[in-house]
């Protein structure tokens, strides 16, 4: 079984102002969605858009992924940093130290993001995005990976990582120890199933990869709520 990723959720206290914020890290498109959410479309090789749908609630605590930028030079990596500062992000102590070589950032809602320093290998051969880096166990690289179709590119000391056969970023774990689960994730993935398959079928199929379903007072919608074996939410949509 395989799914497609469609999109990254971040929900939002201003889903317009946090979308135009990422437009402008990205240089992508931004679309009306349904309802208030707003979405990204993706100009370059990455396979899925950046969805932002309003919530009431603020954010607490450290979010369990977050994207990684990367740089091709060391000037490169200082304009990434000086065009989100000026977009509205600002600087964040996350322990990363100060002989860190890369810099840590937070969004206008306090959703972080690192821009990675220029020569970093894992990232060599990616786009602007190199990856979602996530909290997660093994165990949930091993769920992606199977429930997405992709690759296990890294695999090693519980740390694992996946990436589409098209390209596009890197979705990684950085294993044990995991942080405490406290409240929604902020982030999910959006999944639809393939065009020879459909929503239950992939729900099934999901469940029997260990993922479980969940009601986060969702009531009566087109899409299922699930969590992945780590706790963490997903959504499945209706066949794109």
């Amino acid at each position: 079984m395989a799914a497609q990723l469609v999109a990254l959720c971040f929900d939002a206290n201003d889903p317009v102002g946090l979308a135009r914020f990422w437009a402008g890290v990205f240089d992508w498109q931004l679309t009306a969605g349904s309802g208030e959410a707003v979405a990204l479309l993706p100009s370059d090789g990455t396979g899925f858009q950046v969805r932002f749908l309003p919530a009431d609630e603020t954010k607490i605590g450290k979010n369990h992924m977050h994207f990684d930028l990367t740089s091709t030079s060391l000037g490169d990596q200082q304009q990434t940093v000086a065009r989100s500062l000026a977009l509205g992000a600002r600087h964040i102590d996350i322990g990363q130290g100060p002989d860190a070589t890369h810099v840590v950032l937070a969004d206008p809602e306090g959703n972080e993001f690192c821009v990675i320093e220029p020569g970093n290998q894992f990232l060599a051969d990616c786009g602007f995005i190199g990856a979602i880096a996530c909290d997660g166990s093994q165990a949930v690289g091993y769920f992606w990976s199977e429930a997405l179709g992709w690759p296990l590119v890294w695999d090693q000391d519980q740390e694992t990582a996946i990436r589409s056969p098209h390209g596009g970023p890197k979705i990684t774990w950085g294993g044990p120890p995991l942080m405490p689960k406290t409240g929604k994730s902020r982030l999910h993935f959006d999944l639809a199933p393939l065009a020879h398959s459909d929503q239950k079928a992939e729900v099934d199929g999901l469940l029997s990869l260990g993922a479980s379903r969940l009601d986060i007072g969702q009531g009566d919608v087109s899409w299922v709520v699930m969590a992945d074996p780590d706790g963490h939410e997903l959504c499945v949509l209706t066949p794109r």
